[in-house]
């Protein structure tokens, strides 16, 4: 096995190690993903949830400010994640201090995934039989409590589903962050992999990234089962 690796990978060996290996671009991505999607996952839930609330069939309707929050979530839903690396540049600076390395990288992939979920929890909350909703408020229930209660709990498999596919996604967008400086398996791929002809460092980066995604998919649908259970 050792020989066959050190053959048929021997970038992949030399650049195992080190401030810029494979194991500390892993850890970046890691670090880029999962952090970016639990602050994605809770501005995306919150901007959902007003969504649905603010709309006029909704528990609370305010049409003025449901207006401006969903032409708010899509400007930057429609901004290409690469621009929006330009774009907010100096913004992303202001809160982290940096804009490269994956400390740099999370200012926008937060600001580019949680309007896209935000869209993602506002269709799964709509799904939620209305007749429950009209019980809840029939009891007097208060709308704080009808969110948490009713909205959250009838769709919280739809809402797993939803951030299993966001997560997923944000994956690929931290692979792209890397292309430009953000680090992790991006970087690997195309800085190192495709810019310096190094095809096992291309391929490995790539196998990594799939893992990760089959293994959020695979808890993501365990999940799902046991609750439509």
């Amino acid at each position: 096995m050792t020989n066959f690796i050190n053959t048929y990978l021997p970038n992949v060996v030399a650049n195992w190690e080190g401030d810029n290996g494979f194991v500390v671009a892993i850890w970046q991505t890691l670090y880029m993903t999962f952090v970016s999607a639990i602050f994605a996952g809770i501005f995306g839930i919150i901007l959902g949830i007003l969504l649905v609330v603010t709309t006029d069939d909704g528990i609370t309707p305010h049409k003025n400010f449901y207006n401006v929050l969903d032409k708010l979530v899509n400007l930057f839903r429609s901004i290409p994640f690469v621009i929006l690396l330009a774009v907010i540049g100096p913004f992303t600076k202001l809160v982290v201090g940096q804009t490269i390395g994956p400390k740099g990288a999370l200012v926008p992939l937060i600001i580019g995934t949680a309007p896209f979920f935000a869209r993602q929890v506002q269709l799964a909350l709509v799904e939620v039989d209305h007749g429950v909703i009209e019980a809840a408020e029939a009891m007097g229930l208060s709308p704080m409590k009808i969110i948490f209660r009713v909205y959250l709990k009838e769709g919280l498999p739809e809402l797993i589903r939803s951030g299993t596919f966001t997560t997923i996604s944000l994956i690929g967008l931290t692979a792209m962050a890397g292309a430009v400086g953000g680090g992790g398996l991006g970087n690997m791929a195309i800085a190192v992999g495709y810019q310096r002809f190094e095809n096992d460092v291309t391929i490995v980066s790539m196998i990594f990234i799939l893992i990760l995604v089959f293994i959020i998919q695979g808890i993501g649908d365990l999940l799902v089962r046991k609750l439509e259970h």
